[in-house]
């Protein structure tokens, strides 16, 4: 079994109106490959939602700041695709740049509010060439729904106000981080990681779920931060870029927790960047 591979918009079209015909409903799973099990279990979520399934990778060069990550990210669409065939996924949409971006190309799209702060603050420009490229794909499938992981917490509600704002008839699904058995977030930079820094990496969940515990239980917001950032470098991270307290719908910065929240994080470790997040909810 194998999934099928194309590559231009036309190819994409010509299958999603053959599938339209036999009144399929249809998902979307954007990825940009090296694709984990997070991104399988998407995928597995996607399935049970839709008839058709279109996964799609595409490495998106405006959404990274810098060059040499951009060099750097895995690119496996041989492996991606043979991950993908057992699942009973129908299409892989891997698309050039330049089909993605053709010669010429000048149109942003650009999302305010949810953006701003968090990786927003660190990273300029990269919420702008996620919002583009998701338009892009969300057009281009004709999709009926979405899937994303929780984990880019940020990037799910930048999407969500993207597609309703520009009244892009799709429903986006936000689906639970998947972890590894010592309670790091999967993600496609672990791999950069050394032997001793992944002994060092799932200290930064662990943190989050003890410090969501403990603003939950009625501790004081600033007073929990202030020990959870101090408790990440001394686990032995290189930085915390930032480490905050957010409401779950709107990501306004909270100071008490008197709605659902999200308690966000980015954390180096040697050159590699790790984002995670967790619910905190009175108890």
């Amino acid at each position: 079994m194998s999934v099928p591979i194309v590559g231009t918009v036309a190819e994409l079209r010509a299958t999603v109106a053959g599938w339209r015909r036999e009144a399929a409903s249809i998902a979307v799973v954007p990825t940009m490959g090296a694709l984990h099990e997070g991104h399988l279990s998407l995928v597995r979520a996607a399935l049970k939602k839709a008839d058709r399934v279109i996964v799609t990778l595409f490495v998106n060069p405006k959404q990274f700041n810098s060059a040499a990550d951009l060099q750097a990210y895995p690119r496996t669409e041989v492996a991606d695709a043979a991950r993908l065939a057992p699942l009973g996924a129908h299409l892989l949409y891997a698309p050039d740049a330049s089909e993605i971006y053709p010669e010429g190309f000048a149109t942003t799209v650009s999302v305010t509010g949810v953006s701003e702060g968090l990786c927003g603050a660190f990273r300029p420009g990269h919420f702008d060439g996620v919002a583009t490229v998701v338009a892009k794909l969300f057009l281009q499938t004709g999709a009926d729904l979405a899937c994303f992981g929780e984990k880019d917490f940020q990037q799910l509600r930048v999407v969500r106000r993207m597609a309703r704002d520009l009244d892009i008839p799709i429903i986006i699904f936000g689906c639970p981080t998947v972890r590894e058995t010592d309670g790091l977030a999967m993600s496609s930079r672990n791999v950069r990681l050394s032997p001793p820094e992944r002994e060092i990496a799932p200290r930064l969940a662990a943190i989050l779920f003890e410090t969501a515990e403990r603003i939950a239980g009625g501790g004081r917001v600033d007073e929990a931060l202030a020990r959870a950032r101090s408790l990440i470098v001394d686990a032995g991270y290189t930085r915390v870029e930032y480490l905050e307290l957010r409401g779950e719908e709107d990501l306004a910065p909270m100071s008490k927790l008197d709605r659902p929240a999200r308690l966000l994080a980015a954390a180096w470790l040697g050159q590699t960047r790790l984002i995670d997040n967790v619910r905190v909810m009175r108890e």
